[in-house]
């Protein structure tokens, strides 16, 4: 699809969500959809979208998945009566390379309940999160690695 389509594209979801039904707002919707593609258009693969569809919805598949698994979690843990958590920030070594690929990353691991990702390293190699409960780092850090980061890989096909 080119640009023009997924523009207007945009146009539409920003009404939809807006829920400003004119003409302007559409008009609106359309020129902040060109300009959020012009600003990543160096990140956006060869790949045509409908061979990307699968892998992108399995990644909102995950993070849904995630999203409801932590909240029950983080749930669970305020409503004991004794919260035996063990907070604390732990280092996360990621693969990602691309610019883009990280900030989603970092973004999905924030918007976990339960997770919040601090900083990143200044050559993008680590990320830094806090966790509610750090009792085991090395699992959470696999659940990142197979999980979200793999996800992002299989979606957007960033190299190794």
């Amino acid at each position: 699809m080119n640009y023009a389509i997924w523009s207007l594209i945009f146009g539409v979801v920003w009404v939809a969500v807006t829920g400003a039904f004119t003409l302007p707002n559409l008009a609106l919707g359309t020129v902040f959809g060109a300009a959020s593609l012009f600003f990543i258009r160096g990140n956006i693969g060869t790949t045509p979208f409908f061979l990307r569809i699968v892998p992108v919805l399995s990644l909102v598949r995950l993070f849904l998945y995630e999203l409801m698994m932590s909240a029950i979690k983080v749930a669970m843990l305020v409503m004991r009566p004794k919260m035996d958590l063990k907070p604390g920030i732990f280092a996360y070594e990621t693969t990602l390379t691309i610019d883009s690929h990280i900030t989603l990353l970092a973004n999905l691991i924030t918007l976990t309940p339960g997770t919040l990702t601090v900083d990143v390293s200044d050559d993008r190699r680590t990320l830094y999160i806090h966790a509610v409960d750090c009792s085991d780092i090395e699992a959470t850090r696999a659940d990142i690695r197979n999980g979200f980061e793999q996800k992002i890989r299989e979606a957007f096909g960033d190299p190794v």
